[in-house]
């Protein structure tokens, strides 16, 4: 079992940045990748953006050159980076961890607003 913990959600005004972390604990050895979703009410869990053991990074078109995810390996954290924000961003992030046998764990989600 993998456990996930997010923090950093909150308020922004447009055009500002937001930090999102995600530590996960358990048996993280069984990690693949780690990333975040985004999920706004009534509407599908789309990918943000990913990053795998190896530092293969994946980002949904609409936030490439904005958002950055990287990862601290040895404590087994995930961030994202999001710069430029827009109203279209807003939305809640939960962060997922992907295993080598295909599993899917979530965290239990963190509210971004971004006021116009």
């Amino acid at each position: 079992q993998v456990q996930l913990v997010e923090s950093g959600g909150g308020l922004v005004q447009a055009g500002g940045s937001l930090r999102l972390s995600c530590a996960a604990s358990g048996t993280v050895s069984t990690i693949y990748s780690m990333g975040w979703f985004r999920q706004v009410e009534g509407q599908h869990r789309d990918l943000v953006a990913s990053i795998t053991t190896s530092g293969y990074t994946d980002y949904a078109d609409n936030v490439k050159g904005r958002f950055a995810v990287s990862r601290d390996s040895a404590n087994n954290i995930v961030h994202l980076q999001m710069d430029s924000l827009k109203p279209v961003d807003a939305g809640v992030y939960y962060c997922n961890a992907h295993t080598w046998v295909h599993t899917n764990y979530w965290g239990q989600g963190t509210q971004v607003t971004v006021s116009s």
